[in-house]
């Protein structure tokens, strides 16, 4: 004779099935993001925040930028070339940042990636346009680099003249809308992920801004979701580094310099803080041993422990108890 369920049996079958059903849906929704390294991809940097900063569920998928391989990489997304380029749901691809951001604020209006307000939307969008089309001389002279502080460096007076546009730009927004600090909007937008990039270059060369603007390329930089870009960026070694200037160099302004480092097991934790899967790989952290799934996890960690969040509740858990 069958049993039947119980109440309690039904309530965790009823979970299990509508959990399921989320999976699923939110797999059909899932973008596929196709990025370049980066330490040094300013335009991927700006794909991956407009996904990441707005919580929309994607796949990051990695191309050869620097390994010769990006030409291949890109052939299932062609006629698109260049990284950032996004696949949707759907299979649609779309290439070019700013139509990006365009295509995921009609697909997400909850999310805001604009301003609400119709005059500082308007603004935005010129920013992040002018952005696209404009700064050749920064761009040119400064490539974006995340690794360190060039000591020294004498921008061009072409440069400097984008850079004061840049600020005038900037102090525009902020009298459009009223904010004196934080991000140009009040609310974080696509016009700060456009120019999150910039304010790397900014940082990473020491270029001259007015201090309130330097105040502001830290606060994106310290971003966390920055920070862990950056760490991912430094699992990976450039030999030679991208961009060489001949020039001394200092350390990156934000987290400081980590002193985790990659050690042999066993850890204090059985699994990983990101994944949840058995541990396999470690690092040694203020004299205590954490272990991760696999190698980037560990590297990633070992590059920023500061950056990320799982990581840091695990260990107050742990030095809690």
């Amino acid at each position: 004779m069958a049993r039947s369920i119980t109440f309690r049996e039904q309530a965790a079958h009823k979970s299990l099935f509508y959990r399921a059903v989320n999976l699923r849906h939110r797999l059909r929704m899932t973008y596929d993001l196709f990025i370049g390294d980066r330490l040094f991809s300013s335009w991927s940097m700006r794909g991956w925040l407009m996904l990441e900063k707005f919580n929309l569920p994607y796949r990051s998928h990695m191309t050869g930028l620097y390994s010769g391989t990006m030409a291949q990489d890109m052939e299932p997304l062609a006629p698109a070339r260049l990284v950032p380029a996004l696949r949707l749901p759907d299979d649609t691809v779309v290439g070019e940042s700013l139509a990006m951001a365009e295509t995921l604020a009609e697909r997400h209006p909850d999310a805001r990636l604009w301003p609400s307000d119709p005059t500082a939307r308007a603004t935005a969008r010129w920013l992040c346009a002018e952005m696209v089309a404009g700064f050749g001389a920064l761009r040119g002279e400064c490539p974006m680099q995340l690794l360190h502080v060039w000591q020294g460096f004498k921008p061009s007076d072409e440069t400097l003249a984008d850079l004061a546009r840049i600020e005038t730009l900037w102090a525009h927004a902020r009298g459009i809308s009223g904010t004196a600090q934080g991000p140009l909007f009040g609310a974080y937008s696509v016009a700060d992920v456009f120019y999150t990039p910039v304010a790397a270059r900014i940082i990473g060369y020491g270029l001259p801004v007015s201090e309130a603007n330097q105040a502001y390329c830290l606060d994106l930089l310290s971003d966390p979701i920055v920070r862990q870009w950056r760490a991912m960026g430094l699992t990976v070694q450039y030999e030679p580094f991208p961009y060489p200037q001949g020039l001394p160099s200092g350390s990156w302004p934000i987290g400081g310099v980590s002193s985790a480092k990659p050690v042999p097991g066993p850890s204090i934790n059985d699994a990983c803080p990101y994944s949840g899967n058995p541990v396999a790989d470690f690092l040694d952290l203020d004299g205590q041993c954490w272990g991760f799934c696999n190698p980037f996890c560990r590297d990633k960690t070992v590059a920023d422990p500061n950056a990320w969040p799982k990581f840091i509740a695990l260990r107050a858990a742990v030095n809690e108890t």
